[in-house]
C-alpha cells in the first residue's frame, strides 16, 4: 500500500498593516488576494487539490484560503477545512504536530499559516533552507510515510511556488 502523503505549506498572501487593527483582524491587500489567486490558478494547472485544509484563524489566512479556493474550484466539506487558532499560535514544532494528527486517508494536507513558522517547517521536513518564503509562498513536500510518521527530514521538497512567478 502507497503511504505517500503530500503536505502543501502555505504561508497567508499579503496583509495590510492598518494602525488600530489587531494582528488577527489584519485584511488582505489587493496584491494579496491577486497573489492567492493566482496560486489557486497554479495549483488547478498542477491538478493538485488538499483533502483537508488547516488553517489559522485569523483573518488574512482564512482570506487567503478563499481566494486559493475560488480560483482552485475545491469544494471541500465543513469537515475538511478547519480555522484553528493552534495554528495562528504554532510554531513549526506545533505545526508538525498538528499535521501528525490527520488521518492518512487525506492524501493532500494544506496547511494556511504564518512565518516563521510555515518556512521553519518545510526546511525541517525537507533539510533544505536555500530558498525565499515571502508572503502566498506555498511549498509541495512529498512524505513517503504516514501523516503520524512525519519527522524532521522525512519529506521532499516537490515544488515552491512563490508570488514571483505569477504572470
Amino acid at each position: 500500500m502507497d503511504t505517500a502523503h503530500t503536505l502543501l505549506v502555505l504561508r497567508h498572501a499579503k496583509a495590510a498593516g492598518e494602525p488600530g487593527v489587531n494582528d488577527e483582524q489584519r485584511p488582505l491587500t489587493g496584491r494579496g488576494r491577486r497573489n492567492a489567486t493566482a496560486l489557486g490558478q497554479w495549483l488547478h494547472a498542477q491538478g493538485v487539490s488538499p483533502d483537508r485544509v488547516l488553517c489559522s484563524s485569523s483573518r488574512r489566512t482564512i482570506q487567503t484560503w478563499e481566494q486559493v479556493s475560488a480560483a482552485l474550484g475545491a469544494v471541500l466539506d465543513a469537515n475538511s477545512v478547519s480555522f484553528d487558532r493552534r495554528v495562528y499560535d504554532a510554531g513549526a514544532g506545533d505545526l508538525l504536530d498538528i499535521v501528525r494528527e490527520q488521518p492518512d486517508e487525506a492524501r493532500v494536507v494544506m496547511t494556511v499559516g504564518h512565518n516563521p513558522a510555515s518556512h521553519q517547517l518545510t526546511v525541517d521536513l525537507t533539510g533544505r533552507s536555500d530558498f525565499p518564503f515571502p508572503t502566498c509562498a506555498l511549498a509541495v513536500i512529498r512524505l513517503p510515510v504516514s501523516w503520524a510518521d512525519a519527522a524532521p527530514g522525512s519529506g521532499d521538497l516537490m515544488a515552491l511556488w512563490t508570488p514571483h512567478q505569477a504572470p
